[in-house]
C-alpha cells in the first residue's frame, strides 16, 4: 500500500468511529430502527466516498505545524476535524445536487435520486450538518479555543451560503440570460461557495488546535489560500467541459445548467458578435446537441478556452509561489502548509 493510500485508510479509520457515536446518539434518543438504519446510508452516501483532500488537509496542517508525528490522541482530534469539514461539504453537495437537479456525485447517484430518498434529501443534508456540532461539542468542549472551533464553522457555512445565492439567482437553471454573467460575478461566487470552506477552513481549524494566537498567521492564510481556492474552483469548471466523466468521477453538467462557470465567462470575454450568438442560443439548454455546440465553440478562436486555461493555471501557480515565498515564519506558521496544499491541486486531473 502506498503512503497515500495508507494515510486514506487510516482516515477513513476514524470515520467508521464518527460514523458509530452519531448513530448511538440516534439509538439513545430512541430512534426507530427504520430512521437509523436511513442516516446510516445518508452518512456513508454522502461524506467518505469524495478525494477527502479537505479533511486530510487538516491532519497534514497540523503536522506541518507541530513538525513531527501526531500522538494518537492528536490524530483523532485532527482526523475528527477533518470530518467535520467532509460532514460539511456532504450537507453542501446533497442540497446543492437537488437545487441543480444533477444526476451523479462520485461516480453513483445523487442521494436525492436514491430510491425513496427525493426530497427528503433536504432534512438529510441539515442532519449532515447539525452532526458537525454534536461531534464538536462532544470531543472539544473541554478546549479553550472551542467556541473558535464553532465560530469557523458557523462563518464558514454563511459564507459559503452566500456564494450559493449568488449562483442561484445569477445563474438559474429556467432562466437564461448571459448578459449577467461576468467573470467578476464568477470571481465572487467562486471565493464565498468554494474558497473559504475548502481551503481557508482546514487550515484554520490545524492553526486554533496547533495554539497559533497571531492574527497576523490568519491574515497571511487567507491571503493566500482564497486565490487558491479560486484557482482551484477555475480547474473544477474547466475540467467539468474537458474531462472524461470516468476521471472525473461524475457528468459535467455545467452548460446544461446554466451554470456562471469560469468557462462561459472567458467565453463571453472573447466571442466575436457571431460566437456570442451561438452562447446566446445554445447555453443552459437541456439539450445534447445544444450543449455539444457550445463545447466546440469554447476551443475555437478566439475564445480557445483550453490555451486561455493552460495561461491562466501558469499564473495562478507563479502568483501563489509568489505569496508563500512571503510568508513570515516568526508567527508560528510554516510555508509548508501552504506549498503542499498547492502541489495536490496545481494540474489535478479530477
Amino acid at each position: 500500500m502506498s503512503d497515500k493510500a495508507a494515510k486514506r485508510a487510516r482516515f477513513e479509520g476514524v470515520f467508521d468511529k464518527i460514523a458509530d457515536e452519531l448513530i448511538d446518539y440516534l439509538k439513545q434518543n430512541g430512534m426507530p430502527e427504520e430512521a437509523v438504519a436511513w442516516y446510516k446510508a445518508n452518512l456513508y452516501h454522502n461524506v467518505p466516498g469524495g478525494k477527502l483532500n479537505r479533511g486530510l488537509s487538516v491532519v497534514d496542517t497540523l503536522e506541518i505545524l507541530k513538525g513531527k508525528a501526531l500522538t494518537d490522541d492528536e490524530y483523532f482530534n485532527a482526523a475528527l476535524l477533518g470530518w467535520c469539514v467532509e460532514l460539511l461539504q456532504g450537507f453542501f453537495l446533497v442540497s446543492d445536487d437537488l437545487m441543480d437537479a444533477s444526476i451523479t456525485r462520485r461516480g453513483q447517484p445523487c442521494w436525492y435520486r436514491m430510491p425513496g430518498v427525493g426530497t427528503i434529501a433536504i432534512n438529510d443534508s441539515f442532519m449532515l450538518e447539525a452532526a458537525i456540532y454534536y461531534l464538536l461539542k462532544k470531543h472539544f468542549r473541554q478546549e479553550s479555543y472551542y467556541i473558535d472551533l464553532v465560530e469557523l464553522f458557523l462563518e464558514t457555512t454563511f459564507q459559503t451560503e452566500l456564494g450559493q445565492l449568488i449562483d442561484l439567482i445569477t445563474a438559474p437553471e429556467d432562466n437564461v440570460d448571459l448578459s449577467k454573467f461576468s467573470l467578476q460575478k464568477h470571481h465572487l461566487i467562486v471565493v464565498y461557495k468554494t474558497a473559504f470552506y475548502s481551503f481557508y477552513l482546514p487550515v484554520a481549524l490545524a492553526f486554533r488546535v496547533a495554539g497559533v494566537k497571531d492574527e497576523a498567521a490568519y491574515k497571511a492564510a487567507l491571503d493566500i489560500l482564497i486565490p487558491m481556492g479560486e484557482y482551484f474552483q477555475v480547474q473544477d469548471d474547466y475540467l467539468d467541459a474537458y474531462a472524461p466523466p470516468e476521471v472525473l468521477g461524475k457528468i459535467g453538467t455545467d452548460i446544461l445548467d446554466n451554470k456562471c462557470s469560469w468557462n462561459i465567462n472567458t467565453a463571453l470575454k472573447f466571442a466575436t458578435p457571431e460566437q456570442r450568438q451561438i452562447l446566446d442560443d445554445n447555453y443552459g439548454k437541456k439539450d445534447s446537441v445544444a450543449e455539444a455546440r457550445v463545447k466546440e465553440l469554447y476551443s475555437q478562436a478566439p475564445i480557445s478556452i483550453p490555451e486561455r486555461f493552460e495561461k491562466y493555471e501558469k499564473e495562478s501557480h507563479d502568483k501563489l509561489t509568489a505569496l508563500i515565498a512571503q510568508v513570515d515564519e516568526s508567527t508560528g506558521v510554516r510555508k509548508e502548509v501552504f506549498t503542499s496544499f498547492l502541489e495536490k491541486v496545481y494540474k489535478r486531473q479530477k
